[in-house]
């Protein structure tokens, strides 16, 4: 089963297109590894191998590497944001691109819904993030640019 494509434009970052194409150079490594292998590879392995370097592959073809944010009035795809939410909880997040996104590691997708709330915004904007159990408004505080 092929993976999907997500519909919305590929917006990356600097680092993000350096991810996807380490991720492409590491599964070509692996690919010819395991063509290596001959009769003895393991077909579902080189398959699945196989699927996600046609993935990952049309990932860096697609990409649109976005310029660095140097805005601190206005959030761009790249920018840190600090906003704050109902119960005056503090929150720091990074917009970045879809493959890029880690939301653990504080990466939020710029068409997520979170992410498409704070892009434009700029401090002391209120903004609605429309999510599964219900819209919640959040304040941003501060957009930090890259660098």
């Amino acid at each position: 089963v092929e993976r999907r494509v997500s519909e919305q434009p590929n917006y990356v970052t600097a680092s993000g297109l350096r991810q996807l194409q380490a991720r492409v150079a590491e599964l070509n490594a692996l690919r010819s590894d395991l063509q290596a292998q001959g009769e003895r590879v393991d077909k579902q392995r080189l398959a699945d191998t196989e699927r996600d370097l046609r993935y990952f592959s049309a990932r860096v073809q697609s990409a649109q590497v976005v310029p660095p944010a140097t805005s601190h009035s206005k959030v761009q795809i790249g920018s840190r944001v600090r906003f704050v939410d109902a119960q005056d909880q503090a929150h720091e997040v990074r917009l970045v691109g879809e493959d890029e996104a880690d939301a653990g590691r504080g990466l939020i997708n710029w068409g997520s819904p979170l992410g498409r709330a704070l892009l434009g915004a700029g401090p002391g904007d209120e903004v609605v993030w429309q999510r599964p159990v219900g819209e919640l408004v959040i304040e941003v505080t501060d957009v930090i640019a890259e660098g």
